[in-house]
């Protein structure tokens, strides 16, 4: 039985959500898979995940790219020569609110969302319309893929409480 190969890249996990709960086992196998299905980006080194809250990531939307409307992931890119594969922040409120409002389970829309600046950091784009249409069909292949063997990893909300 042959051995997969060690991934390069190092994942750090944060979360500044208070009601967000997840295992880091299961964000390293999704981040492996990614990494591993489109092996020719040579990235390597630490990728950054931040779970923000809504206010969080709209702050962060406006002081890096003049926008202060709520969005649901940005990411930046690393520095190769530093060791930093870049940061994938997004918002666990935007993900429960979609999730919501599409019908949509919550953890499949916040795997989503680290499935789209995944894309990014590999050289997706979705500022022109083609190019949106690749990152459309790229995340669906992805996502397809992700639940296909089981790597939707097991993020849980407690339920907000009186003061929110």
């Amino acid at each position: 039985m042959s051995r997969m190969p060690e991934n390069p890249i190092r994942l750090e996990a944060n979360s500044r959500f208070e009601r967000l709960d997840f295992a880091k086992e299961s964000l390293i196998s999704l981040f492996d898979h990614l990494h591993f299905s489109r092996s020719d980006h040579g990235l390597a080194g630490e990728l950054s995940l931040a779970f923000l809250s809504d206010s969080e990531l709209a702050s962060i939307h406006a002081d890096f790219l003049g926008d202060s409307t709520p969005t649901d992931v940005i990411t930046f890119p690393g520095e190769a020569s530093d060791g930093l594969v870049g940061e994938i922040c997004v918002s666990v409120e935007r993900a429960e609110m979609e999730a919501l409002a599409r019908n949509e389970l919550f953890e499949r829309e916040l795997t989503l969302y680290l499935v789209h600046g995944w894309l990014h950091l590999v050289g997706f784009d979705d500022m022109e319309d083609a190019d949106r249409l690749l990152m459309r069909e790229a995340e669906q292949e992805s996502m397809g893929a992700i639940e296909k063997a089981g790597l939707i990893p097991h993020f849980r909300l407690a339920p907000k409480s009186l003061d929110e």
